[in-house]
């Protein structure tokens, strides 16, 4: 009995093993010709010795991995004509999308191979030629989208057989000849427009409206109108009204018409204006198109992805995404971009960018090719002449994670996922249910991070890059919660801040009169102010009471200076034993970094070493400092930084 057990049990691991590690070969293969016989400009991570399901870009097994079932590779950069007797051995293909590359040559015949395809996506290529004559090997057929080629030739009436069809996509090619009727009850999007079609738009199709057979010489099949017999024909009552009843009848009617009018007009601008401020305050859900100025992909304009990154989309792909607004700041709007094959990623679409294309890519070549623990990585950029964005990895855990572990936030604490975040604020009020409280060990590790992460990019360029907009909102946490730097490399390439935005002022180094003219000392210095809200939970510029500004760093200065240390720290850090002198020594290094002038600030190597000295030099001891009220906080010694006219520059 026994025996049989343990043979039962190494039966199930060994097949749950094979399952495991099951890979579909011949597939591999098939792929592996494909991109060994066509020129592509970027590279692909396929390799034979690896696995196709779990790590091949572009690549979907079924659920026993021993087929692939979609392959997804558009804007790879593909060149020439599709390698025969390749893809055609993918015979459980279901989705095949080649779209926004450079393929050319006739409709490639291979394809009417792979009975199983749902879905069959060539647009934005160069074939040209004929369409095939018999689609109806495509049973299971339910997008078929060859727009933007230069297909020529007419439409094959065994389209109809095609009896699951949903959405057929022809447009922009050198379609000619009538528009085939097809009989299809399943299809509910058609777009034929911007062909040579002629004749007359057949009964069956005049339900789609008129824009999808609009660039062509065709006529809409109309109906006739109704005949009325002479039975039918209504006879001619004599009005019951006089004349001056019907005249006070019209002239009533028309005052109350324009009442209505009147009222739903103010209603509608409202509810606009409403629709609007809910826009800018919550994570209302829509598609990018409506939020982008171009409606279609700029002819030169593609996206551009740096070396190493396993996403897959492109341009048509983002304007198509479900989107959820994460945060607006001075350089744009920051958008959590859901694609159609389950891929997430962060989309910033950037605003008063004044530098040309050329200067554009090379920044976005520095910044896209840093690769660092405590730099959110730049994955891809776009670039036309309505629109910039810049692509970041969104993780819902690990590495650096843009949008959802959280933005540092107020008063000591993080936004939880899906909640946006202002950074910090300056009152116990606002510690909300959407916060997650920051212990005193990890806003140590986010100083830490962050504070490598942007002696890191000081270290490139030949030890001269900049960040040059560091705030609160820009410092993301990754998997172990330690500071991680985003939206570096951007101030050079935007319009000049304008003084009224407070809380980027409040990061400003005095020195700093044109935002596009920052230094790594005034990184420095807007680092300090990081340390500063930390250590307060307060933000560096806020309205205290009435129409007076307070500044922080003015504000800790003073309070230093009348040696009343221990009302500086955020009260919530009270309640942890044996971190002041922790406390204090943060503080020192925060007001060494706001020093006024630029050369009585510490390089950002130094400032990383202090931080990594205040926990190692306590780890394992528990002074007695830990025992400490707050009024007798150990007093800092003032920096020689902070002598004189106050550091803030306003």
């Amino acid at each position: 009995m026994d025996n049989k057990i343990i043979f039962s049990a190494i039966l199930v691991y060994g097949t749950l093993f094979l399952l495991a590690t099951a890979e579909p070969v011949d597939d591999k293969r098939a792929l592996l010709d494909f991109i060994g016989n066509i020129s592509h400009s970027r590279n692909l991570n396929w390799d034979e010795r690896t696995s196709a399901c779990n790590s091949w870009i572009g690549v979907t097994c079924n659920h026993d991995r021993s087929r692939i079932i979609a392959v997804r590779l558009p804007a790879i950069g593909f060149k020439g004509r599709i390698p025969t007797n390749t893809l055609s051995r993918l015979s459980a293909l279901q989705i095949l999308s080649l779209r926004s590359n450079g393929i050319s040559g006739p409709f490639p015949s291979d394809l009417l191979k792979l009975g199983n395809l749902t879905g069959l996506y060539l647009q934005f290529n160069n074939f040209q030629g004929p369409l095939p004559l018999d689609f109806s090997v495509w049973k299971n057929l339910s997008v078929l989208n060859l727009s933007n080629n230069d297909f020529n030739g007419s439409i094959p009436s065994s389209i109809s057989n095609l009896t699951h069809l949903t959405a057929l996509d022809f447009a922009n090619n050198s379609l000619s000849g009538d528009v085939p009727d097809l009989d299809i009850p399943t299809l509910q999007l058609l777009d034929l427009s911007n062909n040579n079609l002629t004749g007359v738009v057949p009964q069956t199709l005049v339900r789609f409206p008129s824009s999808a057979f609009s660039g062509n010489n065709v006529t809409l099949q109309n109906l006739p109108p109704p005949v009325l017999s002479p039975t039918a024909v209504p006879k001619k009552h004599s009005s019951k009204f006089s004349e001056p009843a019907i005249l006070g009848i019209v002239i009533g009617s028309c005052a109350v018409a324009f009442v209505l009018i009147a009222l739903l007009l103010i209603v509608t601008y409202r509810k606009k204006k409403d629709d609007t401020s809910i826009t800018g305050t919550s994570q209302k859900k829509e598609k990018l198109t409506k939020m982008m100025a171009s409606e279609h992909q700029d002819e030169n304009g593609r996206v551009i992805f740096f070396e190493g990154c396993n996403l897959v989309f492109d341009l048509e792909d983002l304007l198509r995404a479900s989107a959820e607004v994460l945060g607006k700041g001075a350089f744009g709007t920051t958008y959590k971009a859901a694609l159609e094959d389950s891929t997430t990623v962060a989309v910033k679409r950037l605003k008063e960018v004044i530098v040309g294309k050329k200067d554009f890519e090379q920044q976005m070549e520095v910044v896209g090719n840093i690769r660092h623990a405590n730099v959110a990585p730049l994955r891809a950029y776009y670039y036309s002449k309505d629109e910039k964005l810049m692509v970041y990895d969104y993780y819902n855990q690990g590495a650096c994670q843009l949008c959802s572990m959280g933005q540092i936030s107020s008063l000591g604490g993080i936004s939880r996922p899906g909640h946006k975040s202002d950074a910090f604020t300056t009152s116990a009020a606002k510690r909300g249910e959407d916060r997650i409280p920051l212990d005193w060990g990890t806003r140590v590790k986010i100083a830490i991070g962050a504070a490598k992460g942007i002696a890191h990019i000081h270290s490139q360029s030949g030890g001269k890059l900049v960040h040059g907009n560091i705030k609160a909102s820009n410092i993301f946490l990754n998997s172990q919660l330690y500071g991680c730097v985003s939206d570096l490399g951007l101030a050079t390439l935007m319009s000049p801040i304008a003084p009224p935005v407070m809380r980027t002022a409040g990061y400003r180094a005095p020195e700093v009169t044109d935002t596009r003219k920052v230094s790594q000392p005034s990184d420095v210095y807007s680092f300090g102010v990081l340390l500063l809200e930390l250590l307060t939970g307060k933000s560096p510029v806020h309205a205290s009471g009435g129409e007076e500004v307070l500044h922080l760093v003015r504000w800790v200065h003073s309070v230093v200076r009348e040696e009343w240390t221990g009302e500086v720290f955020d009260v919530e850090l009270l309640r942890y034993p044996n971190i002041e002198e922790e406390m204090v020594a943060m503080l020192q290094i925060g007001l060494s970094c706001v020093a006024r002038m630029p050369e009585q600030r510490p390089k950002i190597g130094e400032v990383v070493k202090m931080l990594e000295e205040i926990r190692s030099s306590n780890t394992g001891n528990s002074p007695s400092a830990g025992t400490r009220s707050p009024g007798s906080t150990p007093a800092v010694t003032p920096y020689v930084g902070e002598i004189g006219p106050s550091s803030v520059h306003t």
